[in-house]
């Protein structure tokens, strides 16, 4: 069974209680890393400047404390293999839907690779496939 290292564990800490709960069910099957829970200003503004956030400080879910987001990878972690990650985020997504659906949380998920919640893909114009937020 796999479970989460301490500092994924820590990353974790720092968001809502609903991903909390949502990402708790996804590790019990599904080994993936906690990448990033909150950002402070620094770390926001960096990922905009890197081109990993679209957003400033303090517009993105991530500036919120907890969390409303959490950027999260299957692992281990390998960022050539996109369709991995399109795999994971449906796990993901199924997870969230299901403790939605029995009220375990009370918020739906978004995910970086369909930020209409279309089901298509090829529409995006800005592909964060790590990036789960609550709506």
């Amino acid at each position: 069974m796999p479970s989460y290292s301490q500092q994924s564990r820590n990353n974790l800490e720092t968001c809502h209680e609903d991903l909390q709960i949502i990402f708790n069910h996804v590790i019990a099957n599904f080994d993936n890393s906690i990448i990033c829970g909150h950002r402070d200003e620094q770390d926001q503004n960096e990922a905009y400047l890197t081109g990993a956030s679209t957003v400033t400080w303090p517009n993105s879910n991530h500036n919120a404390l907890p969390s409303k987001a959490v950027d999260s990878a299957p692992w281990p972690i390998d960022w050539e293999d996109l369709p991995r990650f399109r795999y994971y985020a449906g796990y993901v997504m199924g997870i969230a839907r299901m403790l939605y659906d029995r009220c375990e949380i009370d918020h739906q998920l978004r995910w970086g690779g369909d930020w209409d919640r279309d089901t298509l893909t090829h529409d995006n114009t800005f592909n964060d496939l790590v990036h789960f937020e609550l709506i």
